[in-house]
């Protein structure tokens, strides 16, 4: 039995268990029996033994927790906010001697002797080293990870299409290219020259400003096993002396972190994607450091602008926009039903406006879960925007548990001209509108004065049928079209200089009486 085979029978082992409770959800004994009703505790009771289990087989599984925290196309939210939880979890296996790659990458280029651990991963080691009379940071790769990391993905595929058997038709979408998601995420993260270039790009995009710092990489010492960078501290944001003797408070450093965020994603098209704790720190002159880009990606300015094109929607309430956002960042089909798409959608916007307070989590909960009956997918680009905004909100609420998120979102955007302010997006609706019903205005005037010629001529005719059988009798009705027409005369005479309107209005109110008088005794 050779070890792929060996690593996918206990995994399929391991996950039995929670298949069986799976099935037993829709199906009592299985293949048969009623559904069973599954209390929230409960789920999450089995979200926790399913992460635990991720943990106990290792770094590939690990990051594929990570990834389903951010798919609630494929769990449900219970599932997503345990699988959140992996984010600072480390194996205790730590598996090789990392020093051999440092050995192995850099030679003598440095002296091992002054290595020095600072912290450890599901995926590498940091360590600071003694460099040309400086210290610099060191991300080593854990020894002999990728081959494991490999053959773990291949296993993940391998499960995939028994996974979707117990699917339904909507989660198959979401998870016919779920293993294609886990292998560029986790892949990519393990590719330190590809971290390095990035970390280079958001290091130039903020060159001179000093809200934010980004370590400088040192090229000629990295590879794809070894980061070589500038060994910067901070104090972990979250800490409770973090902001002490700095001239910035949490709720500035919140808005800073929101901004900087959006900046690198919307503007400069490269962020980072991971900002819990700890990889966000405070300088000692009171800058926000990052550390580990590791989790990061880049947009095209398509998605760019499909994504702003999102929130421009959302904030216009425009459901057939939000619709066209939503398929052109691959989250929908191009073929799914938008009639029923625009109904679900306007539930959503509907059930938002209802609560008192609205925050990022609430929205894309609220708008997966509504999601749900249609075929819909998270992108990995889109996911890990998600990832940003969720996990970013988060350690903005834990700064300032007042913090308005989505009202610093929305501040940035109009700054930046992304979209239009309140009064310009108003007076840019009106102007549409006017626009749409210019040609019908147009031939109002023309079609009026042919009105009033045929009435002048005596050849306007309103045919009328009774509702029911009872009919009043064409003479009485007639009182009340001539009244009603007569005030409509009046109300053009109002921009007569003469008073023409009053005795207009005078015949029209004796019409009218009349009306009322004939209907009556009959």
């Amino acid at each position: 039995m050779n070890g792929l085979l060996r690593r996918y029978l206990v995994v399929l082992f391991r996950f039995l268990p929670f298949a069986l409770a799976f099935l037993r959800d829709r199906r009592r004994f299985i293949l048969f029996g009623s559904q069973r009703q599954v209390a929230d505790e409960k789920h999450r009771q089995r979200a926790e033994q399913i992460r635990d289990t991720m943990l106990e087989l290792g770094p590939a599984f690990i990051k594929v927790g990570q990834v389903l925290s951010t798919r609630p196309d494929i769990v449900p939210p219970v599932y997503a906010d345990v699988f959140g939880t992996l984010q600072d979890e480390v194996p205790e296996d730590a598996g090789g001697d990392p020093k051999q790659v440092v050995a192995e990458e850099l030679g003598d280029e440095l002296n091992r002797s002054t290595l020095e651990p600072i912290a450890g991963g599901s995926l590498a080691y940091v360590y600071t080293a003694k460099y040309r009379n400086e210290r610099i940071a060191l991300k080593v790769r854990r020894p002999g990870l990728k081959p494991v990391i490999e053959r773990d993905l291949r296993v993940v595929r391998g499960l995939i299409p028994l996974v979707s058997l117990f699917a339904s038709e909507r989660q198959q979408y979401s998870i016919e290219n779920a293993a294609d998601d886990f292998e560029d995420i986790i892949l990519n993260e393990l590719d330190f020259d590809r971290e390095g270039a990035i970390m280079a790009d958001i290091r130039e995009n903020f060159v001179g400003d000093d809200r934010v710092v980004i370590p400088d990489v040192y090229e000629h010492l990295s590879s794809e096993r070894v980061l070589a960078m500038e060994y910067l501290t901070g104090r972990k944001i979250t800490d409770d002396d973090a902001f002490d003797d700095v001239d910035v408070t949490p709720h500035e450093m919140a808005t800073r972190i929101t901004k900087v965020y959006l900046e690198m994603g919307l503007v400069g098209g490269v962020f980072h994607a991971d900002p819990h704790p700890g990889n966000l720190a405070v300088t000692d002159d009171g800058r926000l450091l990052l550390f580990d880009f590791g989790m990061s990606e880049r947009l095209p300015a398509t998605v760019q602008e499909d994504i702003i094109g999102l929130y421009r929607a959302l904030v216009r309430r425009d459901v057939d926009d939000l619709v066209d956002a939503l398929i052109a960042l691959d989250v929908l089909e191009p073929h799914v039903n938008r009639a029923e798409v625009s109904r679900v959608l306007e539930l959503v916007i509907e059930n938002l406006e209802g609560r008192s307070e609205i925050t990022w989590r609430m929205i894309i909960t609220e708008l997966t879960t509504m999601l749900r009956d249609f075929p819909f997918r998270i992108p990995p680009d889109v996911m890990l925007l998600i990832r940003v905004g969720t996990v970013g909100e988060g350690v903005c609420r834990q700064l300032d548990p007042e913090f308005d998120f989505l009202a610093v979102v929305r501040s940035f955007l109009v700054e930046q001209g992304l979209i239009e302010s309140e009064l310009d997006a108003i007076i840019e609706e009106t102007w549409t509108d006017i626009r749409r019903s210019l040609p019908a205005l147009a031939r109002v005037p023309s079609r009026f004065d042919r009105t009033l010629y045929r009435l002048e001529r005596g050849e306007l005719v309103v045919r009328t049928e009774a509702v029911d059988g009872h009919r009043l009798g064409d003479h009485d009705l007639g009182y009340a079209v001539l009244a009603g027409a007569l005030v409509v005369a009046a109300a053009i005479l109002t921009f007569h200089d003469q008073p023409y309107e009053l005795p207009v209005l005078a015949v029209a109110a004796g019409f009218l009486l009349v009306y009322l008088v004939r209907r009556r005794l009959s």
